[in-house]
Parts: C-alpha cells; structure tokens; sequence
C-alpha cells in the first residue's frame, strides 16, 4: 500500500467514548451487531462481546426495534414499565430510558389541572358578584354582594397559600380538628347560605396532620356535598377512632351512588354533575390522604352518602 495513502486514511475511532454515554448505543451491519456500548449491555443484559456478531433480533429481542433499526426513524415503547425512546439512523440505533422525564410532564399536567379545578369555583363567583355589582341596587344589597365577594376573595388567598403547601415538604403537627372544622366552616359560609344547608359537625379529635392540607380536604369534601346533596339539607362531618387513626366522614342526603371508586380517579364526575367542574376533587382528596399513609373511600351509611378518610390520630382529647 502506498504509505501517502495509507496517512491520508484516518483512523478508526474507538468505542471507548460511547461507554460515557447515557443512552443505549447499538451499532450494526448488514442485521448483524458490531458494537454495544456499556448503556446497551446493561439494557439487554449482554456483553458487547457476546453480541457482536449475532443478529439483531437474538439481542433486542422485539421485532419493532429490529423493524426500526432497518427502516429508521424514531418511536416510544414501555418496556417493563420503563419509557424507550429509539430512533435509529443507518449503522446505528440510540435508545434512551425517558421514563423520568415522562413522569415528570405526567406530575405538570396533574398540577395544572387540579389548579383549575381548585380556582374556577371562587372566580366565578367574583365574577358574578362583579357582573351584579354593575347596576344600581339598594345599598344593603349592595352590601350583600360586596360581602360575598370579599369571602371569594379569602378563598382565592387561600388557594394561593396551598401553592406554597403544595411545593414545601408537609408541616404536620398536633391539631385539634375543631380548628380545622372552624376554618373550614368560615371559608363555606356564602356557600352554605347559597344552598340553605346546614353544616353540622360531631366530637373533636386530635390528629396529626398538616392543618392547610387537611383543611383542603375538607373544603373538597364539603363543597363536593353541598353540589350533590338536595337543597335545605344537612351536611354532617363525623370523626371517630380507629386504633392508631382518626377517621372522618363527611355525609349528606343525596341519591344512592350507583359506583364511587371510579369518583376518585383523575378528571372523573358523577353520573348527575352539571354545570363546570374538571372532576379533580376526589384525585386531590385520595392523593392527599394517601400521602400519610391514610385511606379514602365512598359509602352508604343509611340513608346518606359518606366521603371517608383515615388520618393519624393522637390519644388524648375524646
């Protein structure tokens, strides 16, 4: 060979460096695999030395990834519950693990869609009350609406507050629950008046709890109450002991529920809802609940639907 030829070749480059990368890496030719980097091996459980050599399928196993590497292009595949997304270009197929990632637009998403649903309800009641306040009334009317409008805006305060409880790690501490039951009472009390229901509660209990996300549960399961239940009835909140927890039920006097379990998955109402609503409020509820190690379920007691949750109690205060 001439040695002026043989310079002018550069040489090839080594594998080394893909090792460092953290995306699986499988080299072929002619359906056969020339190289897997360390990524690869340990996704498909083979050394690069036993690979080489053989042919695709033999190693990744699945007929779209071979289909893939032939034809390009790019996909997504749950494999084992993990995320893939492979493209391949000629002599080469990338696969990176993106099952993070996915998560994390998955955790977007839900965020998103549980701060609409926790903020339509106190905005379209400002909206109301402007929209009324437009035209000329009698002052004490006037005084009604402007009153109305300032317990939204307490809620919406509120709602602000639990963005900040949402993304700061759980303040849990002794509470009584007649303190959370007053606040909650408080925040409730247009609505209340809105639908002439009477909102009744039962003994006090000690729990351990976060109060902010504790009253949030409440709020949902109330308001979730006062919408289904019948005008001019009564919503009742019960705590009991149960061993080492405290349980809540929040109860009212509508229709037997035909199914409750499908109520607490994410963006589901019930078979009766009307007007706007993302049906998030159960998700919240069980999410929350679920987070210290509680249950939430739905159930008929009597002659009443009761929404039901576990917390963690504290001795001391029947």
């Amino acid at each position: 060979m001439d040695p002026l030829s043989a310079r002018s070749t550069p040489p090839a480059l080594p594998h080394a460096w893909q090792d460092a990368l953290p995306q699986a890496v499988v080299l072929f030719e002619a359906g056969r695999i020339t190289h897997l980097n360390a990524a690869a091996a340990r996704l498909w459980g083979v050394s690069n030395e036993k690979a080489v050599g053989r042919p695709l399928l033999e190693v990744l196993r699945r007929h779209t990834l071979e289909a893939l590497a032939e034809r390009g292009g790019e996909l997504e595949l749950d494999v084992s519950g993990r995320t893939l997304r492979c493209w391949a270009v000629p002599g080469a197929l990338i696969v990176e693990d993106v099952t993070d990632h996915r998560r994390r637009e998955a955790e977007l998403r839900e965020a998103t869609a549980i701060l609409s649903h926790e903020f339509r309800t106190p905005v379209t009641g400002l909206r109301g009350v402007l929209e009324a306040l437009e035209y000329a009334m009698p002052a004490e009317l006037q005084q009604t609406f402007v009153k109305q409008g300032l317990q939204e805006v307490e809620r919406l305060a509120r709602l602000v507050e639990d963005l900040a409880v949402g993304f700061r790690p759980t303040r849990a501490r002794t509470v009584p629950l007649s303190e959370v039951f007053a606040r909650a009472e408080r925040l409730l009390a247009a609505d209340l008046g809105a639908h002439a229901t009477r909102l009744s509660f039962g003994d006090d209990h000690l729990v351990r709890a976060d109060p902010d996300k504790l009253l949030q549960i409440l709020l949902n399961l109330i308001e979730n109450a006062l919408k289904y239940g019948p005008r001019g009835g009564t919503v009742e909140v019960r705590a009991s002991a149960r061993g080492s927890w405290t349980e809540v039920a929040v109860s009212d006097e509508g229709a037997p529920l035909s199914a409750s379990e499908h109520l607490f998955q994410a963006h589901t109402r019930g078979e009766n809802a009307t007007g706007l609503g993302s049906g998030m409020g159960l998700y919240i509820v069980r999410s929350i609940v679920q987070g210290w190690g509680g249950q939430a379920w739905a159930e008929r007691r009597g002659e009443r639907n009761a929404f039901v949750f576990t917390l963690p109690g504290v001795a001391g205060l029947t």
